[in-house]
Formats: C-alpha cells, structure tokens, sequence
C-alpha cells in the first residue's frame, strides 16, 4: 500500500513520513529532495536554473538515493544539510516548474514505488505521481508557524536566520508552488486535509495511524 503526503514547504511532510515509515516498516521517499538535489547540482555545476535541456541531461547523469537513517545522496556524496537552505528551497521551486524536468524525476518516483510500500511527500504525489494511492494527506500549517519551525531547525543546524525573513521565503515559495503550470501544488480531492499549526509532531503520526487503521478495516 501506497501513502502520498503533500503540503507546502516547511509543513512537516519529511519528519511526518519519515517516523509513519518506521512505525509502518515502509520506505520512505522524500520527493522534495529530489528537486532540491538537481538545483544543487545545477548551481554547482553554473547550470541556470532556467535551463530545461541542460539540466535534463544533467539528471540523466546524476545519482540520487537515500538511506533508511534519512540522508541524502547525490552522486554518493551525503547532501542531506546542504540541500536544507533557503536559497537551495527557492532553487527547487524554480526547476520544478520546468515540465521535462518533472517528467523525469516523477518517472522515478513512480517506478520507485512500483513493487514496494513506501510513503512517499511532496507537493503533486497524491494528484500526479501516485494518483491511485489508497491514502492521501495533505499537511499543512499556516506560513508563520512554518517559519518559527524552520528556524528552530536552522539553530540546530548552526545557521542564524530571521523568523520574518523566512516567512517571507516561505509565502514566496508558495506561491511559486502554487502557481506553476506544471503540477501545481493542490489538495487532491480525495485527500484528507490535517493541519498542523498546533499540533506536535506525534500527534500528526497519530492522527495518520488512525486514519490508516480506519482504512484498513474498510478495505
């Protein structure tokens, strides 16, 4: 059985799925990381971010993987804390927007999950990649609270950032989300809507459970 949480940037999807696949025994695929890994590599690389031939044939010879401990490989190289920055997050939005590009990364997500149980977050799972998923979440939490929590993240990680800068990044990137032609960010209409703006992290994972138990009984 497949799971595809969807939400904007900084709603949690990542932490969420992460501790659901542990509880569950599933894989855990984080999608976003996959786009954030190609506007790494584009950068590195001085490949502009508008560039949709370039940067195709750059995916064609990149390599991005994950491990059950949640790190992130590009090229066998662990991108897990370079890829988490501001900059990089405005980066993926930019070349999600491109169509080749999504074609490409959603054809490996979607083979990915061919033969496995896996959740899988992102912002198009439940509406593009995994469309026939028999449980779609959409996370959410509003922009402020969004920001307060990337920036506990940030102090975490050694970074100084400013709460009022950060939910400007993240209502940016919203709207880049939401707005794109290609797989806009959108609530699946089948998705059932949490929003977390109040809640703990284990009370989402809870929240989730039950709603997997309850479809569970029903199947």
């Amino acid at each position: 059985m497949n799971i595809a949480i969807d939400g904007p940037s900084g709603a949690g999807k990542s932490s969420i799925a992460k501790l659901l696949a542990k509880k569950l025994n599933y894989v855990h695929l984080d999608t976003g990381s996959m786009y954030r890994c190609v506007a790494y590599k584009a950068i590195q690389n001085k490949i502009s971010l508008d560039d949709e031939e370039l940067i195709c044939q750059m995916i064609d010879n990149t390599k991005i993987s994950f491990d059950s401990e949640g790190n992130v490989y590009l090229d066998d190289e662990d991108v897990k804390n370079k890829i988490r920055t501001n900059d990089i997050s405005l980066a993926a939005s930019n070349v999600s927007k491109l169509p080749r590009v999504r074609e490409k990364l959603v054809s490996l997500q979607q083979n990915m999950a061919k033969n496995i149980s896996v959740i899988m977050d992102g912002r198009d799972i439940g509406t593009v990649v995994l469309k026939d998923a028999p449980i779609k979440i959409f996370l959410t939490a509003t922009s402020l609270e969004r920001a307060k929590r990337r920036y506990k993240q940030n102090l975490e990680n050694g970074i100084i950032s400013d709460i009022e800068q950060l939910q400007k990044e993240i209502d940016q990137r919203d709207y880049q989300d939401t707005h794109r032609k290609a797989s806009p960010l959108k609530k699946a209409e089948d998705a059932i809507e949490i929003d977390s703006s109040t809640m703990t992290i284990d009370e989402v994972v809870e929240t989730i459970l039950k709603i997997i138990k309850q479809k569970e009984k029903c199947a």
